[in-house]
């Protein structure tokens, strides 16, 4: 246990973090590496690997995600926008060669090759792309005369022609959603809000009409017919969990699911565990979305408000998303479950944000006295005093 009295880095990490957030990770890392023994075998053996081929993977890359996600939270919100705005200008190069150098998968180029890795860019980009855009509409809001919020929708704009024609619709839909938000946070007139909803419905149907996978994805959700073979099998298996599930390495229909360990490791979660166990990770994701605005709401500085904000409103949607999926509720979309679902490059990235997450709101005594001193009771968040 680290005293009060302790002086230096580690004691001052120790009791200026957000320990229930930081426990609350914590805790969704261990359910993902648990449920990767359910979940994973079945598919490594179809593929032709070692049973615990993909639960030593997960292992792998779960020691070095949690030292990210440590060191992170040590940084000053300044070092935060300095690396995020390195991690942006890396995550769009390498979408960009991704496009022309990297592998295909299904008809996509998501995945650029590393050093014998492969690697997504598109997750790095999530958690840069919301940090830089909260940074550039707090700036606007400080100083008017900058264009920050014109630098942040062209940030959007780019990001979203990249990730379309990877393609990648969905991502391409999380960070519009994030966008808007802090868009929304930092006082996006009605007009705006009425302007940009319109533009959002619009890109859907454009997408509808012109990308043949957004089409079909739409119509089997919709009409049930075509090849619906996961998500009909996925929402068996949560069928089949009932309550408490059938128990640890009894489920039956998650040996057929191909991307059990990933897109749809929550119907294995439901079918071995239970619709319980399910709530009780819906509650944990739920915590940490609250109690991340929670913070946001009481936060005086605004890029540090704007940022946690969109930061757990984009963790929230993904998992919403990778969720509603699981359920039937919304189109297949290949979406992982934050800190749960394989793969190496989601879980490093959302380790990422979790890691500026906890940085960002870290009690820092010193720095609310300086605000107190320069904001008069009554001034609007963001405006120093005269």
């Amino acid at each position: 246990m680290v005293s009060r009295v302790q002086r230096g880095p580690i004691a001052d990490w120790f009791w200026t973090i957000d320990r229930w957030l930081l426990a609350a990770f914590i805790v969704l890392m261990g359910i993902g590496f648990m449920l990767s023994f359910a979940a994973s075998p079945a598919v490594a053996e179809r593929l032709g690997y070692d049973s615990f081929h993909f639960v030593t993977r997960h292992a792998i890359f779960l020691i070095p995600s949690l030292a990210v996600m440590i060191s992170l939270s040590f940084c000053s919100p300044r070092m935060i926008r300095r690396l995020a705005v390195i991690i942006l200008v890396g995550s769009l190069l390498m979408m960009v060669a991704a496009l022309f150098v990297g592998t295909s998968n299904n008809g996509s180029r998501r995945w650029i090759v590393l050093a014998g890795f492969s690697v997504q860019p598109s997750e790095f980009l999530k958690p840069a792309f919301a940090v830089v855009c909260a940074w550039l509409f707090a700036e606007h809001q400080r100083y008017p005369e900058i264009p920050g919020n014109l630098f942040a929708g062209m940030l959007f704009i780019v990001s979203a022609v990249l990730l379309i024609a990877q393609p990648d619709f969905g991502q391409t839909v999380l960070l519009g959603i994030v966008w808007g938000g802090i868009f929304f946070m930092a006082g996006m007139s009605w007009i705006w809000i009425a302007g940009l909803g319109g533009a959002g419905v619009g890109g859907i149907l454009a997408a509808y009409a012109w990308l043949p996978h957004v089409t079909s994805r739409i119509d089997r959700f919709l009409t049930g017919e075509g090849d619906n073979l996961q998500v009909e099998l996925a929402a068996k298996a949560i069928q089949q969990g009932g309550l408490f599930g059938l128990g640890p390495g009894e489920g039956i229909v998650k040996r057929r699911l191909p991307d059990s360990h990933t897109d749809f490791v929550f119907s294995v979660a439901a079918e071995e565990f239970g619709i319980l166990f399910c709530l009780f990770i819906v509650g944990i994701f739920a915590f940490i979305v609250l109690r991340g605005l929670s913070h946001a709401y009481r936060e005086r500085d605004d890029f540090a408000r704007f940022a946690v904000a969109g930061l757990v409103l984009q963790f929230g949607m993904q998992s919403v998303i990778n969720i509603g999926v699981a359920l039937q509720l919304m189109p297949a979309k290949g979406m992982t479950l934050p800190l749960i679902s394989a793969g190496g490059s989601s879980m490093i990235a959302t380790c990422i944000g979790a890691g500026f997450v906890l940085a960002l709101t870290r009690h820092r005594p010193e720095k609310r006295a300086r605000q107190d001193h320069f904001f008069e009771p009554g001034r609007p968040r963001g405006v120093p005093a005269e």
